[in-house]
């Protein structure tokens, strides 16, 4: 019997690692043509051009701030480790070329019409309010990029391993989840400050 298990154990195949694209070349390709264009209007320094860029991906990283940390984080919060873990390897990927596209092409484009329209101008009448929105996304773009970003990564490495740590995978998704609540408010309040600057 003894010499049965042996064999059965010495047969039993060494765990694989998961495969999955930590960053998928299509999401590379589409984040790269996204930068480009960018990179185009501002240098074209057409107002509208400008203001596409900087609605579009300021509306996109709102939403997505949004959509993650009032709605996908608390159903995250509530999933066993293997169904983080199964989620994560299909969602993370995605976040890791999507974020940093919409974060530079917010700022890039928002600091560009701010100084087209002369809103950086202290002179302005509701100069606060833009240095406000300044502060909050800047604020922001570090979480995004600081803490969302490595956050995200740890979880792909440690995914890919043979045999992932599902505790440390839950802690990761914790933080993940936590910060992006915590930029969501953020982001409410850029709602308020844009759309005041909108009526100014």
């Amino acid at each position: 019997m003894s010499s049965e298990v042996l064999t059965d154990e010495k047969s039993a195949a060494p765990p694989q690692p998961r495969k999955f694209t930590i960053v998928p070349i299509p999401g590379i390709v589409g984040a790269g043509a996204y930068v480009v264009a960018l990179v185009v209007a501002l240098i074209s320094n057409t107002n509208w051009a400008v203001d596409f860029f900087h609605v579009v991906s300021g509306a996109l990283w709102t939403g997505i701030d949004l959509f993650v940390g009032f709605v996908i984080g608390p159903i995250i919060g509530r999933m066993s480790i293997p169904s983080r873990m199964e989620f994560s390897t299909r969602f993370m990927p995605k976040m890791v070329v999507i974020m940093p596209a919409l974060v530079v092409g917010t700022l890039a484009a928002g600091f560009q019409l701010a100084r087209q329209e002369g809103y950086i101008l202290s002179s302005w009448p509701d100069h606060g309010w833009v240095v406000a929105s300044f502060i909050v996304v800047g604020v922001l773009a570090v979480v995004a990029i600081g803490v969302l970003e490595p956050a995200n990564l740890a979880v792909l490495f440690e995914l890919r391993k043979p045999q992932p740590d599902g505790e440390l995978v839950g802690r990761l998704m914790k933080r993940f989840i936590y910060t992006a609540g915590i930029t969501g408010a953020m982001q409410v309040a850029t709602l308020v400050i844009m759309t005041r600057l909108a009526t100014a």
